[in-house]
């Protein structure tokens, strides 16, 4: 039953709120079309801007999709789950295997707009880095579109003094990836550390990752240790929230590194 408070809000969110359930229940599935405005000013009584903000509401969730004379469908795009321990293991880029093969199983992936250039990082790098501020470090900016959909922005920084003339500074890292080459440098990865945060999206973020408004972005940056606790690589890391599920999985009682700290 609905509550004094919920009869407070606007109709049009109550109309969301509802199509939302209906999605949830399986009385929608991925690619239904869902009621239209006419059929939702019928039902509702509302005046067609009321009906147009309701799916609105959704659309700008990524729960549903608008389709250029057809109507707003149930949108058709399974959540990337991103085991965020399992993807960096040894395992993965020790084998040559990309690390973003752990999270997209059969599912079609490409790296596109990537660009490598040698630049001074900013200040919050480089105290990461522990560079001084004339240094230069090696900048990969990659963008991720899995299933034709840009899901994830990606810029590295390394300093340029561990990774000059090795294919780490070519478009294409070879197997397993910058990890697989820092090993092969004498400067394997043997620790992370990642910060998660979210925000808007700035206009820019929106734009390269195809999003609508109202849907914010995870911003997570790992940090890459050697053994001896150098950090040799910082990731910043721009994600579409409605695409990600983020899902960590480690022991009770694991003590924290030292570089974590």
């Amino acid at each position: 039953m609905a509550t004094t408070a919920d009869d407070r809000r606007p109709k049009y969110q109550r109309i969301a709120d509802a199509l939302r359930e209906a999605i949830e229940s399986g009385e929608y599935g991925p690619g239904d079309r869902l009621p239209g405005e006419n059929d939702l000013m019928a039902a509702h009584s509302v005046a067609r801007m009321t009906a147009r903000q309701a799916l609105s509401v959704l659309r700008d969730e990524g729960v549903a999709e608008a389709r250029k004379g057809a109507g707003v469908f149930v949108r058709d795009f399974r959540p990337i789950r991103r085991r965020s321990i399992e993807r960096v293991g040894r395992d993965q880029w020790g084998n040559g295997r990309p690390i973003w093969a752990a999270d997209i199983e059969d599912r079609a992936l490409e790296v596109d707009r990537i660009t490598v250039t040698e630049e001074s990082a900013p200040d919050r790098v480089n105290a990461v880095l522990n560079l001084s501020a004339d240094a230069t470090t090696c900048v990969r900016r990659r963008r991720f579109v899995l299933d034709g959909k840009p899901v994830l922005l990606a810029t590295s920084y390394l300093p340029m003094q561990l990774v000059a003339a090795s294919p780490i500074l070519q478009e294409d890292t070879g197997p397993g990836g910058t990890y697989a080459r820092l090993a092969e440098l004498g400067h394997e990865p043997a620790h992370f550390r990642e910060e998660v945060r979210s925000r808007m999206p700035s206009k820019d973020e929106a734009a390269q990752l195809s999003m609508g408004p109202g849907t914010p972005v995870i911003l997570i940056c790992r940090t890459a240790f050697t053994d001896e606790g150098r950090a040799v690589e910082v990731n910043e890391m721009t994600l579409d929230a409605a695409s990600y599920v983020l899902e960590y999985d480690f022991d009770a009682g694991a003590k924290a590194s030292p570089t974590a700290r």
